[in-house]
This record gives structure tokens, C-alpha cells and sequence, in this order.
């Protein structure tokens, strides 16, 4: 009697990693709405697959602070914690100019040709327009920067950090109703040569002066007055 081989582990594993990766690129690019409602049954049904691979997923979000559970034991999209943005533009700034500071002592010339890679790619989401691709391909670039300064401890930190001000950068970039912003390759080709060079303090000024910039353009779209004039 043929015995029935069981199935791989890897499988199901995988199948909660497609959905942990898709629901996590949706919700940090605003697909699904901050306090958006999110349907085990409904995910179950578009995935093709049980429920245990979805809550695994879920439970994955959760601890990102991506989703949460409610009192009902229903789960939602993470509110955008607006009241203590400062302490994340701290950390973000920080690990700005640590990265950069790292990749300028510790860099290989293969690093080089990645960072001149992903810089490309972000100079042609930023000529296309293409807000999506720039958030994306400026988290590559700056990541490969975390990446050649071989701190991994660093990089898990700033990855997280690039991560979470996905869906900033998103509300940011809806700002727009004309052209999306462009000096920022510029600011990414004047670091690729400082980390070249082997630069440390010039490195530490252009990687603030990058955070600086992008945090007080995200600080004031958030303070921007959107009231409407309407005569009564």
C-alpha cells in the first residue's frame, strides 16, 4: 500500500510569506488604508488558501506594528502614530548619517557598482514620475549604503526605519498635483562620491542634510492648512 507523502513544510511556509509580503507592500504603500478593516475570509478566498497561512501572516504584521487586533478579536490596518513622528525622524536622521559614516570606512568596490545601480533605477522612477518606484528604489539605494558599512545590526534597524516612513513618503508624495521633487538624485550622486572618497565628516553632512530635507517637507504636509473657503 502506497503511503501518502506529506506535504513540504517549505510550501506552506512559503504561503504565508506570499501573503505577509503582499499584504505588507499594500499597506505601506496605502493600498490598504490606515484603519482599514482587513477580512480573514476574504483574504483566504483571493489567496486560494486556508485561513492558518493568513493569521500567521497577520500575527507577522502584527509584530512589525503593521496590523492590529482589535478588542473583537477583528484585525486592522495600524493607525500612522502622527503624535510621536519626532522620535522616529530622531532614529531616522540618526541612522541616516551612521550608515553613510560606515559605508565611507568600510566600503568594497563592489558596493559601488550596487549603489551606482540602484541609483539609476531611482533616477528613472524619479524621470517617470513614478512615485511608487521612488519609494521603493530609494529604500534599495539607502539600504546597499547600510548594506557597505557592514553593520547588520544597523542595517535591520534602518531597514525597519526605511520601512515604516514607506506610507509618510506615500501620504508625501500624493501631496503633488504636478511634478514629484528631483533634487534628491542629486543628494544621492554627492553621496555616492563622499562614500567614494572615503569621506567620513562630508559623508555625515550630505546623509543630515538628506534626512533633514525629507523630514521637514513630510513635517509640512502634515501641518498644511487644507480648509476650504466656502461662503455661508
Amino acid at each position: 500500500m502506497l503511503e501518502t507523502e506529506p506535504v513540504p513544510e517549505r510550501r506552506r511556509g512559503s504561503g504565508v510569506k506570499m501573503v505577509y509580503d503582499q499584504l505588507r507592500d499594500e499597506i505601506l504603500d496605502l493600498v490598504l488604508l490606515p484603519g482599514s478593516l482587513i477580512d480573514e475570509v476574504q483574504l483566504a478566498e483571493r489567496f486560494g488558501m486556508s485561513r492558518t497561512p493568513i493569521r500567521e501572516a497577520l500575527v507577522r504584521l502584527s509584530s512589525e506594528g503593521l496590523v492590529e487586533t482589535l478588542p473583537n478579536r477583528s484585525t486592522m490596518v495600524a493607525n500612522i502614530d502622527f503624535l510621536n513622528l519626532h522620535t522616529f525622524f530622531d532614529a531616522l536622521t540618526l541612522m541616516y548619517r551612521v550608515t553613510t559614516r560606515l559605508a565611507a570606512q568600510h566600503h568594497r568596490p563592489e558596493d559601488l557598482v550596487i549603489l551606482r545601480d540602484h541609483q539609476r533605477r531611482y533616477a528613472d522612477a524619479v524621470g517617470a514620475q513614478d512615485a511608487l518606484a521612488m519609494i521603493s528604489t530609494n529604500r534599495a539605494f539607502h539600504a546597499a549604503i547600510a548594506e557597505a558599512g557592514r553593520n547588520p545590526y544597523y542595517t535591520s534597524l534602518f531597514l525597519r526605519l526605511l520601512d515604516d516612513g514607506r506610507r509618510l513618503l506615500r501620504l508625501y508624495y500624493q501631496s503633488f498635483s504636478d511634478q514629484l521633487p528631483r533634487e534628491y538624485v542629486d543628494e544621492h550622486e554627492a553621496i555616492i562620491s563622499a562614500i567614494e572618497a572615503h569621506d567620513i565628516p562630508l559623508c555625515d553632512r550630505l546623509a543630515a542634510k538628506h534626512a533633514d530635507q525629507i523630514v521637514h517637507q513630510i513635517q509640512r504636509f502634515l501641518a498644511r492648512d487644507q480648509r476650504q473657503q466656502i461662503q455661508l
